[in-house]
């Protein structure tokens, strides 16, 4: 009499059935999606509050737009702390080979809040050329420690072998030109102090960090 057949697992002619794929990759294009779009509005409140607000122009650091006199201030935090859940966006959408870059993007994310939280005095006075609060220092801290994380992010995406390659390209491209900013802006403010010279030069690394974060959110959201 022969025996009953066993229970076991699905088989096809190639070998055992494959599982069903989790939709990772659907979520992380989602989150960078919704990146892109926290990036532009949070770059259009800020630059519509330091460009309409009273600050001295080229001449003083951004932050000084969110200064609480200022009536652009509540457009400028609200552009800080959407820019704040870009990265922490884009740390969630980047992929499990990416943690090195993911957690600092999520420090910089963390950090990018702080900032928005703690409004500096009116100057936003750092030293040591001019006399700060407590408030200065904390929220001078927190913004120098997340533009680092986000130049440090791009880095560990360049230097990654197992990233992909158009991700790759543009952390080591958008490096190349945020690492010379960044020391360029920190040799200012210790030798030449707040002007017009420390103005232009930290737009410009700013600008550099939003258009990587946009350009990777994008890559990652159109990924197949």
């Amino acid at each position: 009499m022969a025996e009953p057949r066993r229970a076991g697992p699905t088989t096809t002619p190639g070998g055992p059935a494959p599982r069903r794929a989790a939709p990772t990759a659907t979520w992380r294009r989602a989150a960078a999606s919704a990146a892109v779009g926290c990036i532009a509005a949070g770059a259009a409140a800020v630059t519509v509050a330091v460009v309409a607000g009273p600050g001295p122009g080229l001449t003083g650091y951004v932050s000084e737009a969110g200064v609480t006199d200022s009536a652009y201030a509540p457009a400028y935090r609200i552009g800080v702390f959407a820019l704040a859940a870009a990265l922490l966006l884009l740390a969630a959408a980047l992929r499990a080979g990416l943690r090195v870059a993911a957690a600092l993007l999520a420090a910089g994310s963390v950090l990018t809040l702080v900032s928005g939280a703690v409004t500096c005095s009116e100057g936003c006075p750092l030293p040591p050329f001019e006399r700060a609060t407590a408030a200065d220092l904390v929220h001078g801290g927190a913004s120098i420690v997340a533009v680092a994380s986000v130049v440090l992010a791009m880095l560990a995406i360049a230097l990654t072998p197992g990233a992909d390659r158009s991700l790759r390209r543009l952390g080591a491209g958008a490096a190349a030109a945020a690492l010379p900013l960044a020391g360029a802006v920190g040799l200012a403010m210790l030798t030449v102090g707040r002007g017009a010279l420390v103005g232009v030069l930290e737009r410009l690394l700013l600008l550099v960090a939003l258009l990587w974060a946009a350009a990777t959110a994008t890559a990652v959201a159109l990924r197949r």
